[in-house]
């Protein structure tokens, strides 16, 4: 029988599954819930929040629609792997319960709290040990719950990223990766262990952190009740979990030192791979340990995250018709080539989707500078706004550059932003960077992962055979000095604005 392999990407607007031949690494089959965007809970401003039983609602009608449209017997799906949103806060009782919604990526809330550790600890400490300050990751909004939800918090038995909600929903079984605490803040990189000293800083019992398995590896089995909701074959082995930029980063073969991936989706980011346990002086851009670390060598990336990138898109898009007659993507594509580079002298600064780690996590939100009623048509907001984005990943890209990741070529899937060919053509010529497209995703990437942890494949390469180059595209000289010039513009305004 043909051997099939399920990938899961929970992302923060929707979930999607795809079914990969494992035998050609070709998808066979893909779908995502809901058609649109999933909603945000943001009861208070700066706020992001999710349920996580929305998440697996669509994992579920995600995997039904994948399952019809390729026509896989669920009973040849040899494995399964899952993608997630990064950095949410997954709190559940002794009965796996969840005890209040998940606390994800983009809220901003427990910012302060990051602060207050570095000044307790120390920044040398910080940077040292965690490769970052505890900002406003997982650790720093589970303190967030213990000071303000202490009720919540004295009922909790363990803590979970999104992606290990959803391996909980399917096998039962609590657990994690070093990648996983890594991402959470959790991790010390001197003793490769969870950080006793952050615990302790934060008041955190070690036993509140899920069981640590390796990233590629047997986590758990899916158990017959859930076998039996989704029309599956109990016992397939749940063999791989990553974040989903360490994970997009698989999905490209991106996994060693020098290589760099991308994603454009709600949010923007640039990762790069070394085989240093480097760090950023002011946390501008965070290290995490990479999928394949210690396979056979220290493997980590650095990640550089710009939040208000797609959503700015998404948002243009819903404010330039009425809710029942949206602009497709497409369409915004063409309209914004109709203005010229730099937009005429109309600048957009793309921050607000909550603190801005690039930005040594201020909030400074979006702004448009420079508008001229006469002038200015939709054209130039569209383009004025992707270019935007374009330079707030470029400003971000340098802190990497100065790090010491020289990046010569960026892999990407083709998908979300990279779709447009105005944001491609700014992308390159402001970055700098060759430009390589893939034909694959992030739920694509879960599917193979699983099959290396499940031993399907013997060897990443076995993995990747199936990947295929669907474009490149290279800096242009004359667009090239464009481009500089209206960042040069963007950056005076950002610098106006954070300091």
């Amino acid at each position: 029988m043909k051997k099939y392999l399920l990938g899961y990407d929970v992302g923060s607007s929707s979930v999607k599954a795809s079914l990969v031949d494992a035998e050609t690494g070709l998808t066979v089959g893909s779908a995502h819930s809901p058609a649109e965007e999933m909603g945000m809970l943001a009861v208070q401003p700066g706020w992001a929040e999710q349920d996580p039983a929305t998440w697996w609602e669509h994992a579920v009608k995600a995997l039904q629609g994948a399952l019809k449209q390729s026509g896989v017997n669920p009973a040849a799906i040899a494995a399964i792997g899952i993608s997630y949103q990064m950095h949410g806060l997954v709190c559940v009782d002794k009965n796996q319960n969840v005890l209040r919604p998940s606390i994800i990526w983009c809220d901003s809330r427990a910012v302060e709290i990051g602060r207050d550790a570095v000044d307790n600890m120390g920044e040398k400490y910080a940077l040292q040990h965690l490769l970052n300050y505890p900002g406003n990751f997982t650790a720093s909004k589970l303190r967030w719950v213990k000071i303000y939800e202490p009720a919540v918090f004295d009922r909790i038995d363990k803590v979970m990223l999104p992606g290990d909600y959803l391996a909980m929903k399917l096998t039962g079984d609590i657990v994690t990766t070093a990648s996983g605490l890594s991402e959470g803040m959790f991790w010390d990189y001197q003793d490769e262990a969870p950080s006793k000293r952050l615990l302790d800083q934060y008041g955190i019992p070690a036993g509140m952190l899920a069981r640590q398995e390796p990233t590629f590896s047997i986590q758990g089995k899916v158990r017959q009740a859930i076998a039996d909701q989704l029309g599956l074959t109990a016992g397939i082995p749940v063999s791989y979990r990553a974040g989903d930029q360490p994970n997009n980063a698989f999905s490209l073969n991106v996994l060693n030192p020098g290589e760099t991936a991308a994603t454009a989706g709600t949010s923007g980011v640039i990762y790069s791979v070394t085989d240093k346990n480097a760090y950023d002086t002011r946390s501008r851009v965070n290290t995490f340990i990479h999928v394949n670390d210690k396979h056979p060598a220290k493997r980590n990336g650095v990640l550089l995250c710009i939040n208000g990138t797609g959503i700015l898109n998404s948002w243009l898009r819903k404010m330039a018709r009425g809710e029942g007659d949206l602009y497709g993507y497409d369409r915004i594509n063409s309209i914004a080539a109709g203005a010229p580079i730099g937009a005429e002298g109309l600048t957009v600064l793309p921050f607000g989707n909550g603190a801005e780690r690039v930005l040594e996590d201020k909030n400074i939100n979006s702004s448009f500078f420079g508008l001229d009623f006469n002038r200015h048509g939709q054209a130039h907001l569209f383009r004025a706004a992707q270019e935007g984005i374009v330079f707030a990943l470029k400003y971000g890209f340098d802190v990497l550059q100065e790090m010491g990741l020289k990046t010569q070529v960026i892999r990407a899937g083709n998908a979300n932003m990279f779709l447009s060919p105005l944001f491609r053509e700014a992308f390159v010529n402001t970055i700098g960077a060759r430009l390589e497209l893939y034909d694959t995703d992030g739920s694509k990437g879960a599917a193979l992962g699983a099959g290396v942890g499940a031993g399907i494949y013997g060897a990443f390469e076995e993995a990747f055979r199936g990947l295929k180059l669907i474009r490149s595209e290279d800096p242009e000289a004359g667009k090239a000095a464009a481009y500089a010039a209206a960042y040069d513009r963007w950056l005076q305004q950002v610098q106006k604005q954070i300091n």
